[in-house]
């Protein structure tokens, strides 16, 4: 009879066990797929800010700001992801004059490119355009509803807004989050 007994006891607290771990694993999943993904830094167009291989998180439930660094699909590379910076907003009139962002008319620092213009021999970090001036946004003045203008913090190379276009805020897969990092904004 305490053989029996011990067997109930054994398989009782291995299914307890496998309970918790199962448990665990759906939690863990549900985190992963809809609150926070890890996701790599490839390349060199968010330097100095972030770095080629990198490792950082994003948030999936936050709503992206301006200056917010975002993750998105690369609208032009199957399976692929770009990190970026928000710089415009729907409804921003966005121009850069002599290396210096002005949204809607108002001048705004970044002080994420601090020493970075220093570092530009001849001409600027980042070239003077208008939003109507960029063949990738199809003459828009604004920045169009449900949509975001996004720059690498990398101006020479960066294949950015300038290029690609708008971003639409639905294919916004998550914001980066900075966990006292050298992450600047």
């Amino acid at each position: 009879m305490k053989k029996e007994q011990g067997k109930g006891t054994f398989f009782s607290s291995i299914f307890g066990w496998l309970k918790v771990i199962i448990i665990a694993l759906v939690v863990a999943f549900a985190i992963r797929y809809f609150l926070i993904s890890p996701v790599t830094v490839y390349g060199d167009s968010m330097d100095p800010t972030l770095h080629d291989g990198e490792h950082l998180f994003i948030n999936k439930l936050s709503t992206p700001k301006r200056f917010d660094i975002i993750v998105f699909p690369a609208p032009d590379e199957k399976g692929a992801e770009y990190i970026k910076r928000v710089i415009g907003l729907p409804g921003d009139k966005v121009e850069y004059k002599k290396d210096t962002l002005y949204i809607n008319g108002k001048k705004y620092d970044e002080p994420y490119l601090e020493g970075e213009k220093e570092k530009v021999a001849n001409g600027y970090l980042t070239n003077n355009f208008k939003l109507e001036d960029l063949p990738a946004v199809k003459n828009a003045k604004v920045v169009p509803k449900n949509h975001l203008f996004v720059l690498g913090d990398n101006r020479r190379i960066s294949k950015d807004s300038r290029y690609i276009g708008f971003i639409s805020e639905d294919d916004v897969i998550g914001k980066v989050i900075s966990f006292g990092s050298s992450l600047k904004r």
